[in-house]
């Protein structure tokens, strides 16, 4: 007599691949990962994740893709995950940023758009840094029902349905918040940023020193004495 067992399926965390083909790219991508992380920092329903593998299929550990960042509303931040299984979550990430290389580009714009597109992630945005193989640089899709359709606009930044716009700036993409219209800053420029406002604030001190110092020796100068002169 035989007895079934069931088997319990793994869903691998890493592959051994490297996350990005250059520092550049993860430099890129982390740039905005920080942005986001600080944009959202008020909120703990919004997951942000950088390659990590999202299975979509419950019982089928092939079925998996690891965009270069995803946000994910409506998911708590924590507990931190290995993976993001979308059965269990019950949310299809809202957007899926990729950061096109020589070795990526033709799959962003092709094999992983149609995955996007298919699995009804709602934007999907694609930025070359390198400025090597996309014309814009910055290239944004939307699903209307079911099918993508691009995101344009005239001056290369695009609008997402998130609250804020991407912006090719150089090699990264910033981030602005639509309804501020400031800059979202990674924590190292947030620091650098209250450096040079602190550096700032102490040139001024000191020039209104130098300044009250200079008005007590005129006065000095040319007020006569007090008393009766005798």
């Amino acid at each position: 007599m035989t007895t079934e067992t069931s088997v319990e399926i793994d869903y691998p965390g890493s592959d051994g691949k490297p996350m990005a083909e250059t520092q550049l790219h993860i430099r890129s991508i982390i740039s905005l990962y920080e942005q986001m992380l600080r944009f959202y920092s008020a909120r703990d329903d919004v997951l942000v994740t950088v390659d990590l593998f999202w299975y979509w299929k419950e019982g089928n550990n092939r079925r998996r893709i690891a965009p270069d960042i995803m946000v994910i509303p409506g998911v708590s931040k924590e507990p931190p995950r290995r993976t993001y299984l979308s059965w269990k979550e019950g949310v299809v990430p809202a957007m899926v940023v990729e950061f096109a290389s020589q070795g990526t580009w033709r799959k962003d714009l092709g094999k992983k758009f149609n995955r996007y597109e298919k699995l009804g992630v709602k934007e999907y945005f694609i930025f070359d840094p390198e400025g090597l193989y996309l014309v814009p640089t910055l290239q944004g899709h939307r699903l209307r029902g079911r099918t993508y359709r691009r995101v344009f606009s005239d001056d290369g930044s695009l609008p997402t349905e998130l609250g804020f716009r991407l912006v090719p700036e150089g090699t990264i993409l910033r981030m602005i918040d639509v309804k501020t219209g400031n800059r979202i800053l990674t924590g190292s420029e947030q620091a650098e940023e209250e450096t040079r406002r602190a550096e700032h604030e102490k040139q001024r001190a000191d020039h209104l020193q130098a300044e009250v110092a200079n008005l007590k020796a005129l006065l000095q100068k040319y007020v006569p004495p007090t008393g009766n002169g005798s």
